[in-house]
């Protein structure tokens, strides 16, 4: 993506109805690079000034991959289930630009992170190897977030190093808050798991539920990614039944006490809008922003967005 618009001239890049235009034209070629995720179009930045670092590090028995950008104040971004660090790029390069030293991980056993067992999967544990990540880049302090299971693992995260987490955040519906939606159930009771698509067509039906305004990609893509879900389908499955075991994680435990923050799709297809309501029944003091024509993956399809409103959220928190 880097490469294809540093080719572009700065004046076609600041005219806002082109520079729209030309995201769409890409959005095609944007494909997961790595791992395969749920989420299958990483929109990276327009702007080309913004040079990500992707780096690893030895955590636990496995190597854990990470991009890192920016400097100053340190915030950790946690990607979904079955996704990738990547899915953050636009995210960390807005945060670069005003300030922020964005931080965010191939989750232990996720995209390029390698050598973690089974049980690595199971939340607490991802939280353990993510405070070790932590502490080997001697980050004392940070502002957290999460998207969807990642939002589950920050949650955790907080309430286990309450002292270390400035700020939590959930960008995009958590996992732990709310049951499926409606439309995901009934994919569920049809025998179908969007997120561990088998065909063609349970593909698309994937890529219909995580977005408001689903991408178009191509054919050979699809039929790679189709084709790594039924060869290591086991392994699928077994990750998809530890994760639900925290279907209600976020209203367990001690409330956190730290400034919260969500933004949750209006359209999410995943988690229903009206969980909201009860994130902030059981987080106190929860701020929530139902985000218009938004669906489950805030982070890519809204990104611009999700990144100002954020940073207006840190701003008012920038005392703790």
């Amino acid at each position: 993506m880097e490469v294809v618009l540093n080719s572009l001239t700065p004046a076609i890049l600041e005219h806002q109805p082109m520079r729209k235009l030309i995201i769409q034209l890409l959005i095609v070629i944007l494909v997961l690079s790595g791992s395969i995720g749920y989420v299958f179009v990483n929109r990276a930045t327009p702007a080309s000034s913004c040079t990500i670092a992707s780096l690893t590090t030895q955590v636990g028995n496995g190597t854990l991959s990470y991009s890192q950008v920016g400097n100053g104040r340190s915030i950790l971004l946690l990607h979904g289930l079955f996704a990738d660090k990547e899915q953050w790029n636009t995210m960390m390069c807005r945060l670069s630009e005003v300030g922020y030293r964005a931080i965010a991980p191939d989750l232990p056993g996720y995209g390029n992170s390698n050598g973690f067992t089974l049980s690595d999967y199971a939340l607490e544990n991802q939280t353990t190897l993510l405070h070790e990540l932590m502490e080997k880049l001697r980050i004392k302090s940070f502002d957290l977030a999460g998207s969807s299971m990642g939002g589950a693992i920050a949650h955790l995260y907080a309430q286990r190093y309450p002292n270390q987490v400035r700020t939590l955040a959930f960008i995009g519906s958590p996992l732990g808050i709310v049951d499926w939606a409606s439309s995901f159930k009934e994919a569920i009771f049809q025998g179908i798991n969007p997120f561990i698509p088998i065909t063609k067509e349970q593909f698309a039906l994937e890529i219909s539920l995580l977005f408001f305004t689903p991408p178009t990609i191509p054919d050979s893509v699809i039929a790679e990614k189709v084709n790594d879900y039924i060869t290591r389908n086991q392994h699928y499955q077994q990750v998809w039944d530890i994760v639900n075991l925290y279907d209600d994680i976020l209203c367990q435990g001690v409330p956190t006490q730290l400034p919260t923050f969500t933004i949750w799709g209006e359209e999410d297809k995943i988690y229903d809008i009206s969980g909201a309501n009860r994130l902030q029944e059981c987080i106190a003091g929860a701020r929530v922003i139902q985000l218009p024509k938004a669906g489950h993956l805030v982070l890519i399809e809204n990104a611009d967005e999700a990144a100002s409103k954020y940073v207006e959220f840190l701003q008012t928190a920038r005392g703790r």
